[in-house]
């Protein structure tokens, strides 16, 4: 199994350390993992300057160095992406990107910068908040910085109560023209299983989304538990396998220095 969005202390949110993760992933049956710790832009991220890149990647040398004969384990960052802090995230790339394995685009703002968390629903419908989140997933995609982009349908998660009636169906016609983006740029996405064991229960994005990117010709999925502690590291992959298979994808990725090699899933199923 592949779990390629892990993170660890190096993250503002996560006290879990890495060396447990690893032997989580080891006990779960993980083969490769990804470290992707939040690399954060925008000022009003909680987030926003804590992540050390030199820390990183000493924290990730050394757990290669102890469990590296039983488990394959990948530089890689999860880097925000937001229309006003574009310049500095390019800047970032430059700098970095060529020292990771794996690079996770994702975007967690809505207008102005400010996090799809529930309040940012207020006075807002489904189409306010998901329409203008496309498009700067789209931009995302345009830029060609990233590998796989992350949580494809994320304001599910932060939707309060007056908003739970949300239907990927309304977004079809806009998603189907995004995944032109994503076939053209031969951009991936990942499915997030953190959705399947908290809200919304269902994995993001979920099996009607990839169906259709399926029937658009992509073929290029990462998988990611989003684990912010170890009992999580690899939860829900197996399951997110069954489900690219019934839906039309039968590869995902596996990522070394930046390059995508597709695996057949059946080679993963246990």
């Amino acid at each position: 199994m592949f779990d390629y969005h892990v993170h660890t202390t190096c993250s503002v949110d996560c006290t879990t350390p890495i060396e447990k993760s690893c032997e989580a992933a080891i006990a779960n049956g993980v083969t490769e993992i990804a470290f992707t710790d939040h690399v954060d832009h925008q000022p009003a991220d909680e987030g926003y300057g804590f992540y050390d890149p030199a820390q990183y990647f000493a924290s990730v040398d050394r757990v290669r160095e102890l469990y590296g004969d039983r488990l394959t384990i990948l530089y890689g960052a999860e880097v925000d992406y937001h229309d006003d802090t574009r310049a500095v995230v390019e800047k970032f790339m430059a700098d970095y990107g060529d020292r990771y394995d794996f690079v996770i685009g994702s975007v967690h703002y809505g207008e102005l910068g400010q996090i799809i968390f529930p309040e940012f629903f207020e006075s807002k419908s489904l189409e306010d908040v998901f329409y203008p989140y496309f498009d700067q997933i789209e931009r995302a995609v345009r830029t060609g910085w990233f590998d796989t982009i992350g949580h494809l349908d994320i304001p599910k998660r932060y939707m309060p109560k007056t908003h739970r009636d949300y239907d990927p169906i309304a977004y079809r016609e806009r998603l189907m023209d995004l995944f032109s983006v994503f076939v053209n740029q031969g951009m991936a996405f990942e499915i997030n299983t953190s959705g399947i064991r908290q809200r919304p229960k269902t994995s993001m994005p979920g099996p009607a989304i990839v169906r259709w990117y399926a029937e658009a010709g992509g073929t290029r999925i990462t998988t990611g538990t989003d684990s912010h502690a170890a009992q999580t590291v690899g939860a829900g992959v197996q399951r997110t396998l069954h489900m690219l298979k019934l839906c039309g994808i039968d590869k995902v990725l596996s990522y070394r220095a930046r390059e995508g090699t597709p695996v057949p899933i059946e080679s993963l199923l246990v």
